[in-house]
């Protein structure tokens, strides 16, 4: 198979690089939740060296909710070995412990960065990167009579938002952020249907979300592929690696012609 009919990228670690975003939002909304009855200020530096903490475990948040509870943990003290090992089991109660909810670290999350945006839409902009070559090969693709989507857990208007600044005019209808509120599996799954196609092909960053995929007995024929240059740990690589399944991409690949991404 040498060319997909259907191609879905995800957005974070694969198209944009967020990292400096990512930990600015979550140290704003970290402190809301759990230093609400400091005094704070907007412009407040965080503790020298947390964000240099923050970006190598990136890999381990899955949605936006865990970001500040992973400022939380790194601020109470918690290894970088030991979060990786233990993220899953350790995020909630982090959350418990302060009687919070998921639910109110993800309005914190969401309403920091809409404040963020409304005030400072250039500044917020400023922080993102997209990854070499990605924005060209997008275009590249969507000129072709191939439908290309975007699934993401991050918000379709930040994604529209981004696009549009970086001189992208991806079809607002294409992008499926996290409103469309199902796992990225149901959404490979409701594609095919549409489309009514076998080839499709889902470029991710996280290996978890690919072996989501992967497990689903009607999406055998999906061509999964682990975008090595974003948000995942060498373990995940080295799975990846061993996964006949899955196929490591890096940028180079990606940028060349689809019969060179194997």
């Amino acid at each position: 198979m040498t060319s997909p009919d259907l191609i879905v990228f995800d957005f974070d670690g694969v198209i944009c690089d967020g990292l400096m975003e990512y930990f600015q939002t979550a140290w704003r909304a970290y402190c809301q939740l759990f230093t609400p009855n400091e005094p704070t200020d907007e412009a407040a530096q965080p503790p020298a060296g947390l964000a240099e903490q923050f970006y190598p475990l990136r890999p381990v948040i899955e949605t936006g909710w865990e970001m500040p509870v992973l400022i939380q943990a790194l601020v109470q003290g918690a290894s970088s070995a030991q979060i990786i090992e233990q993220w899953p089991q350790m995020a909630l109660p982090y959350l418990a412990v302060a009687g919070l909810s998921k639910a109110q670290s993800v309005q914190a999350l969401d309403g920091v960065r809409d404040v963020w945006i409304q005030q400072d839409l250039a500044g917020w902009l400023g922080l993102h990167r997209f990854y070499p070559g990605l924005i060209e090969r997008l275009k590249e693709l969507l000129a072709l009579d191939l439908p290309v989507y975007i699934a993401s857990t991050k918000e379709g208007r930040f994604i529209q938002a981004l696009l549009a600044q970086s001189g992208l005019d991806f079809p607002t209808e294409r992008i499926l952020g996290k409103e469309v509120k199902r796992p990225k599996y149901e959404t490979l799954r409701q594609l095919k249907a549409i489309y009514a196609v076998t080839h499709i092909w889902f470029i991710e960053d996280r290996l978890p979300a690919l072996v989501g995929v992967a497990e689903q007995d009607d999406l055998s024929d999906v061509q999964l592929f682990l975008a090595d240059w974003g948000y995942n740990l060498e373990s995940d690589r080295a799975i990846a690696a061993q996964d006949p399944r899955i196929h490591l991409l890096s940028l180079e690949q990606i940028v060349q012609k689809f019969d060179q991404w194997f």
